[in-house]
């Protein structure tokens, strides 16, 4: 796929991997429609991406909100070419600790959200003369399941099912579906859970090339699914 002049929708983008998936897009000529809940955060990537990057206030679990957006901004000559489902929510805890409100916020943002956006993306998809792609940001637990992660987990493990399922439903639509899977990254995206951020962990810049990569292969060619670790995820004595 030719990114220079495609059009790219991100979500999560106030920070880590979203934030540098946004950059590395518009580096590569492509004009960003940038999701995200906290709009100081985006009002400071507007002046630092540019007229490429479009800021987008919006929380992707209102299903109505993601509708009224979507019939606003695009149809015509303008469709996207790229949807990256990135935005999350993550947090750790034993069951019978875990407050209903984290559950309801991952249930809602790692799956409901991601199913709002992709269905009304899709339709424009398949309409374009070009081809598509839908990035779904994963992990390493959608695979394999750890004590305290139940929630997180289900949420990780549902995205990978969606992902193969969509893959194999838009195929033939010549739109690609990956879902992409990294270990941990350094960002402060479990600093509720405990978890904080070091070197060792997966760098967002990196990650964010490595999509790029992804995105600009062959027509013919799905990587439809790809797990990332760090090499030494051990943090630095």
């Amino acid at each position: 796929m030719k990114l220079n002049e495609s059009i790219a929708v991100v979500t999560g983008v106030s920070s880590g991997l979203g934030k540098a998936l946004a950059k590395a897009l518009i580096d590569e000529g492509a004009k960003v429609y940038g999701i995200a809940r906290t709009v100081a955060a985006l009002n400071k990537l507007e002046e630092q991406l540019g007229d490429d990057f479009i800021a987008v206030p919006l929380d992707i679990t209102n299903q109505k909100g993601v509708e009224i957006w979507m019939d606003e901004t695009f149809g015509g000559q303008t469709s996207p070419d790229i949807l990256i489902n990135n935005a999350g929510a993550g947090y750790f805890d034993k069951i019978d600790k875990l407050p209903d409100e984290k559950w309801h916020q991952m249930i809602n943002t790692n799956l409901n959200g991601v199913f709002y956006l992709t269905r009304k993306i899709v339709p424009l998809m398949k309409q374009s003369s070009k081809g598509s792609y839908i990035v779904n940001i994963g992990s390493i637990l959608g695979a394999i399941g750890g004590a305290e992660k139940a929630a997180y987990c289900t949420t990780k493990f549902g995205i990978r099912g969606f992902s193969e399922s969509l893959f194999k439903e838009l195929r033939y639509d010549d739109i690609k579906v990956t879902c992409f899977n990294p270990g941990s990254i350094e960002t402060d995206f479990f600093a509720e859970s405990g978890i904080e951020k070091h070197d060792n962990m997966l760098h967002p810049e990196d990650l964010a090339a490595t999509v790029i990569h992804i995105l600009s292969t062959p027509d013919n060619m799905l990587i439809s699914d790809l797990t990332i670790r760090p090499l030494n995820p051990k943090k630095h004595k």
